[in-house]
């Protein structure tokens, strides 16, 4: 399963990250930027460290689980 991660910065300089399932692929960065931008503009998300302030990166994350029959 892949996700995409796009963290950023809040007021107490933590970081805050969230993560969309599926994501389109090849990623574009000026859309990805844009999307940020757009996040941190309309203060979409609250953390407990207060608002996000800064983009920090975004990055496609792969996760392979492979079950053992036990």
């Amino acid at each position: 399963m892949k996700t995409l991660q796009l963290q950023f910065l809040n007021e107490m300089e933590k970081t805050v990250t969230i993560s969309l399932d599926n994501p389109v692929e090849p990623a574009d960065p000026t859309a990805v930027e844009a999307a940020m931008d757009d996040i941190i503009a309309q203060d979409a998300f609250f953390s407990s460290g207060g608002n996000l302030v800064s983009k920090k990166l975004a990055r496609i994350v792969e996760r392979n689980v492979e079950e053992i029959e036990i």
